[in-house]
C-alpha cells in the first residue's frame, strides 16, 4: 500500500498536485499547484494598463505625430505624466499667424522652467506648429524663430496661411466640411475631402488615439475666447473652460464665432466628438500676449488638478 501511495504522489506531482502524509495517520492534505489562468477581464485590464503605460512612455519629452505635405515633422512636446491630458495647438495657419506659434513656445519655456505648475494628475501636450510648411514659407524654418524673422508687411504673410497644397487646414476637419470655405471675404480651399491633408490627418489620429480631456487652439486676430460647437450644443465643460480662460486672461468670452461662416473647423470637429475645445484668438497679428495667455493656462491647469 505504501508503494502505491508513493507512486500516486509521483504521478500527481507531475500534473502539479501533491499529497502530504502526516505522521503515518493516513490523513491527506492536498496542495493544488496547477497554474491558474487569470480571469479574462483582469487579463484585458492588465493589457490595457500596460498599453497605456507604453503610450505614456512613448510620449515623454517629444513625439512626431506626422509629416507635412513637404515632409516636415509635426512635433508634439509633452510635460507631466498624469492621466488627464490638456492639448494646446499653435500654427494651424502657419506663418500667417506666426504669433500663435511663438505663444506656444513661450508656454513650453514656462513649463520647462516651472514644472511645479503642472498638477500631478495632468499631462500637457503642446504642438507649436500644426502647419510647418506654411510656417517655413514665411519665416524660413519649421523650428523656433524670432519676430525679427517675420516679414513686416502682413500681406506678405498670407501665403503662409495655407499648407503646401494651398489648403486652409482649418477648413479641412469634419464639421460642416466643404471643398471651398470662407476666410473673411475670401474663398479658400477646404481640400478634396475632410482630412485630405496629412497635417489634419495627423492630429485626427493623435486625438483618436489619446482622447485629450480638453484642447486649446490659438489663432489671430480678434481678441477673444471662443467656445466650440458642431450643432450639438456647447458642452458644459467647454462653457466652463471658456469662461475660466477668459476671466483669467482678460479676453472676452464668446459662445460661438459668428463673424462669418466657418466650415471644417478643428475645434468644432472636436466638439462633434464630445471633446471640450476652445479657440483663443490673439488680439493682433503682431503680439504674442504671453502674460494674458499664461494666466489663462494657469487657470486651466488648476481647474484640472485633483
Amino acid at each position: 500500500m505504501k508503494n502505491i501511495i508513493i507512486l500516486t504522489v509521483l504521478v500527481l506531482a507531475g500534473i502539479g498536485i501533491y499529497f502530504v502524509i502526516q505522521n503515518g495517520s493516513g490523513k491527506v492534505i492536498i496542495n493544488e499547484g496547477l497554474k491558474v489562468t487569470p480571469d479574462t477581464d483582469e487579463s484585458q485590464d492588465n493589457e490595457q494598463t500596460d498599453k497605456t503605460q507604453d503610450e505614456k512612455q512613448d510620449r515623454e519629452g517629444e513625439s512626431i505625430i506626422g509629416k507635412s505635405v513637404e515632409g516636415r515633422d509635426i512635433t508634439a512636446y509633452h510635460y507631466g505624466d498624469g492621466d488627464t491630458e490638456l492639448l494646446f495647438i499653435g500654427g494651424i495657419h502657419g506663418g500667417y499667424s506666426w504669433n500663435t506659434i511663438l505663444v506656444a513656445y513661450e508656454m513650453m519655456d514656462y513649463l520647462e522652467q516651472t514644472p511645479s505648475a503642472i498638477p500631478a494628475n495632468v499631462q500637457v501636450t503642446v504642438i507649436p506648429s500644426l502647419n510647418p510648411d506654411g510656417q517655413n514659407k514665411i519665416v524660413g524654418t519649421a523650428g523656433r524663430f524670432t519676430k525679427a524673422d517675420v516679414p513686416s508687411l502682413q500681406d506678405l504673410r498670407i501665403p503662409g496661411r495655407f499648407n503646401a497644397n494651398n489648403v486652409d487646414l482649418n477648413r479641412n476637419f469634419d464639421c460642416d466640411w466643404q471643398s471651398t470655405g470662407t476666410w473673411q471675404d475670401r474663398t479658400v480651399d477646404g481640400g478634396s475631402k475632410a482630412f485630405s491633408e496629412p497635417e489634419t490627418l495627423a492630429i485626427r489620429n493623435y486625438v483618436e488615439t489619446y482622447t485629450p480631456d480638453a484642447v486649446v487652439v490659438w489663432y489671430s486676430a480678434a481678441g477673444g475666447v471662443f467656445a466650440s460647437n458642431c450643432h450639438n450644443g456647447v458642452l458644459a465643460e467647454t462653457t466652463t473652460i471658456t469662461n475660466l480662460y477668459a476671466q483669467a486672461s482678460g479676453y472676452p468670452a464668446y459662445q460661438d464665432f459668428d463673424f462669418y461662416e466657418i466650415t471644417g473647423d478643428i475645434t468644432n470637429w472636436l466638439a462633434k466628438n464630445n471633446i471640450p475645445a476652445i479657440s483663443i484668438l490673439l488680439s493682433t497679428h503682431e503680439d504674442v500676449e504671453w502674460n494674458k495667455n499664461r494666466a489663462g493656462i494657469e487657470a486651466l491647469l488648476q481647474h484640472y488638478a485633483n
